[in-house]
């Protein structure tokens, strides 16, 4: 399939057709120039770290700091907006971008074989179900069930896997300060069980994994990080894509600066960081604390610490994950499950019928897949209509 472009200017020339030879795709010659100008400067970028890793000069950079999550370029010769590398015709990071252009369409047609239809606001996908971890440990250390622990504990186990990019709180466990990290067997799975809220770009933990020696790798990460793959794959970016073999995306509809905690948590509702034992979002921010306190503090409250690089993010069903999961719906101890790819449903066929898992059919909560399509389209909505358009394919027409 001929590669498809939003309506930019784009001096590339397309190769001269030859009769009865489909027309080659333009070459791809855009590099950290077009990424700055079109993705992180309009504030598309997520953040999701894929030009980071896919840099084969290592000259991008990361900003972790809270109010940054952002790339930024690291040599001074052509200034923050340009690159040397790029001007030399290196493309790797825009190859990688998941915001970049045509994105969608092309993982799309590298997963499944087509686009999705107008129909498909939360992505393409095989079967939705409830499930949950049958191992008692793992269902109580786990997030909504303990689904994510699981799945990474059986691909282990059975040599899907070697390792998982995840991430781990820094520190202690009550510093709820996210960090990208590798988990390569259970204890380390289990020790970065449960959800943040705040953002970790997990794929930065690709050269910690490599380093170690694993060669097969689960990726865990919120949607827009759960596309760098596919992405990297369709685009052909280079062998950094290669060791991702097995792609778990997390249902998002935003994540909150780090600064949330001192600005709103502790000021207003006497939540100290390091006395939050647990933390989830079931229409408003639950919050456990050590000594066993239950509050709850309204999400309207916390919109004013959104992160940037959520605000225009079009995904909030890991539409291109393997298996994208979440605790929406009125079951608090059940994990919706959406399985997506061909290795998706073995994983998860396997594991149910092993009894790895619990399960129930999605349909069993209607409320879940109709949450779940509401907040694709809301997310879908922050899409702005002057980049690619095929984003916003299936959002109701206003009147």
């Amino acid at each position: 399939m001929a590669v498809r472009f939003a309506p930019m200017v784009d001096t590339a020339p397309e190769a001269a057709p030859t009769s009865g030879v489909p027309a080659k795709p333009p070459r791809w010659t855009y590099q950290w120039q077009e990424l700055k100008a079109e993705v992180i400067d309009t504030g598309l970028c997520t953040g999701c770290a894929g030009c980071v890793i896919a840099c084969p000069h290592d000259v991008i950079g990361y900003d972790h700091a809270q109010g940054g999550y952002r790339p930024f370029h690291l040599e001074d010769e052509l200034g923050p907006d340009d690159c040397i590398h790029g001007q030399k015709g290196c493309t790797s990071c825009t190859r990688a971008c998941p915001r970049f252009r045509a994105w969608e369409p092309q993982a799309n047609e590298h997963l499944f074989a087509r686009e999705r239809t107008d129909d498909e606001v939360a992505g393409i996908y095989q079967d939705i179900l409830l499930t949950r971890a049958s191992d008692k440990m793992v269902h109580e250390m786990g997030q909504d069930g303990g689904l994510v622990s699981a799945i990474l504990i059986w691909a282990m186990e059975h040599d899907y896997i070697d390792a998982a990019l995840v991430s781990f709180l820094e520190g202690d466990a009550n510093s709820w300060v996210a960090k990208p990290g590798v988990a390569a067997n259970r204890e380390e799975i289990l020790a970065a069980a449960g959800s943040r809220y705040t953002y970790s770009a997990n794929t930065l933990a690709m050269d910690e994994a490599l380093e170690a020696g694993h060669k097969n790798l689960a990726l865990v990460g919120m949607s827009c990080q759960s596309s760098v793959p596919p992405v990297m794959w369709s685009r052909k970016v280079g062998k950094i894509s290669k060791p991702v073999k097995f792609n778990l995306g997390l249902l998002c509809s935003k994540t909150f600066d780090d600064a949330i905690f001192e600005e709103l948590f502790w000021p207003k509702y006497g939540l100290k960081r390091s006395e939050i034992a647990k933390m989830n979002i079931k229409g408003v921010f639950q919050i456990w604390t050590t000594d066993g306190t239950y509050r709850e503090v309204p999400l309207k409250e916390c919109h004013a610490w959104t992160r940037e690089g959520c605000k225009m993010c079009p995904d909030f069903a890991a539409e291109h994950a393997d298996i994208s999961c979440g605790g929406i719906g009125a079951n608090a101890d059940w994990t919706l499950t959406i399985v997506r790819t061909d290795l998706g449903r073995e994983i998860m066929s396997r594991m149910i019928a092993d009894g790895s898992l619990e399960t129930r059919p999605g349909d069993s909560d209607p409320g879940a897949i109709a949450l779940m399509r509401r907040l694709a389209e809301n997310s879908r909505a922050r899409w702005p209509t002057t980049a690619a358009p095929e984003i916003r394919l299936g959002l109701p027409v206003k009147k």
